[in-house]
C-alpha cells in the first residue's frame, strides 16, 4: 500500500510542479484568516469548567466525562485569502481531469465556488460536513462552529479516466455527518496535525469523487490523511506538505498505517 503514496516536502507550487495531470484534487486547504484568528484567540491554559456547558463537549458523539478543555495549540500556518484560492484553482483545474474537492470555512466557501466557476467548472451547492462537538467557542459568546463546507466542481465536458462522460457521474450524498477523531503517534500518545480531518470523512470523499486506480492529489497534505485514505480505497496518491516537522510526522504515520493495512489484507485472504 505504501508504494501507492508519493508525499513530498515543500510548498505545492514547487514540490508538485512536475505533476502534469491527476484524476481528482481532494484538499483540506488552510481556512480564512478569520477562522485562524478565532482559533488562536483561544490559545492558552484552557478554560474553567464552570464557564463551559458539558452538553456541548462530545467524544465520538457522546458526552465526555471530562469537560475541562486542554490547552489549545496555535495554528502554525497562515490562513488563506480569496487570492490564494484563485491562484490554487488556476493552477490545478487545468491539471485535474476529474473532480476538484475542497473543505473550507463559510468565509472562503464563496471564493472557492467563484474560482472553480471562473475556471470553467460546474460548481454544486456547498455540502455541509457536520461534526458535533468538534470546535468549541472559547472566547466571546454565541454558537460554536460544528459545520465546515465542502465545495465540489467537475468539468463541464469531456470524460474521466474510465471514459465516463463528465456529466454522468451519478448521484452523490448531500452532506456528511462525521465526528472528529484523534490519531495515535508511534509512541502511543495522542496527536494530530492541527486542522487535520477524520480519516472516515476523507475515505468517503475519495470513494464519492474518484474511481479505483485514479491518481488523487492533495497539495496541502498535512498529516497525509487524504493520501492514506486514497491508498486504502485502492487509489494512487500524490501530495505535498510544506512544514518539515509535519512532513516527518506524516511519513512516520504512513509507514506505520500502511504496514498495518497490508497485514490486515493478508489476514483477510
Amino acid at each position: 500500500m505504501r508504494d501507492l503514496i508519493d508525499l513530498r516536502c515543500g510548498p505545492w507550487q514547487t514540490a508538485l510542479a512536475d505533476v502534469e495531470m491527476v484524476d481528482a484534487v481532494i484538499v483540506d486547504a488552510p481556512y480564512s484568516a478569520r477562522t485562524h484568528g478565532g482559533h488562536d484567540a483561544g490559545v492558552g491554559d484552557g478554560f474553567r469548567t464552570s464557564k463551559y456547558d458539558p452538553r456541548y463537549h462530545t467524544c465520538n458523539g457522546r458526552p465526555s466525562p471530562n469537560v475541562t478543555q486542554k490547552e489549545r495549540r496555535a495554528i502554525n500556518y497562515d490562513g488563506w485569502t480569496p487570492e490564494d484560492v484563485q491562484a490554487f484553482v488556476e493552477s490545478w483545474s487545468p491539471r485535474c481531469r476529474g473532480w476538484l474537492v475542497t473543505i473550507t470555512d463559510h468565509t472562503l466557501a464563496p471564493a472557492w465556488a467563484a474560482a472553480m466557476a471562473d475556471a470553467g467548472r460546474y460548481v454544486f451547492a456547498p455540502l455541509p460536513w457536520f461534526a458535533p462537538g468538534s470546535r468549541v467557542r472559547l472566547t466571546g459568546d454565541g454558537p460554536s462552529s460544528w459545520t465546515c463546507w465542502i465545495i465540489v466542481g467537475r468539468p463541464r465536458s469531456g470524460t474521466y479516466r474510465d471514459g465516463t462522460a463528465a456529466h454522468k457521474w451519478g448521484t452523490l450524498p448531500g452532506g456528511y455527518n462525521v465526528t472528529t477523531e484523534r490519531n495515535r503517534l508511534s509512541d502511543g500518545t495522542h496527536g494530530s496535525h492541527i486542522g487535520g480531518k477524520p480519516s472516515k470523512l476523507m475515505r468517503m470523499l475519495v470513494n464519492d469523487y474518484s474511481r479505483p486506480g485514479d491518481l488523487i492529489c492533495d497539495p496541502c497534505a498535512g498529516w497525509a490523511t487524504t493520501l492514506l485514505a486514497a491508498a486504502q480505497e485502492g487509489r494512487r496518491a500524490v501530495g505535498s506538505e510544506m512544514d518539515p516537522d509535519t512532513y516527518a510526522d506524516a511519513l512516520a504515520r504512513l509507514d506505520r498505517d500502511t504496514q498495518q493495512g497490508d497485514l490486515w489484507s493478508v489476514l483477510q485472504r
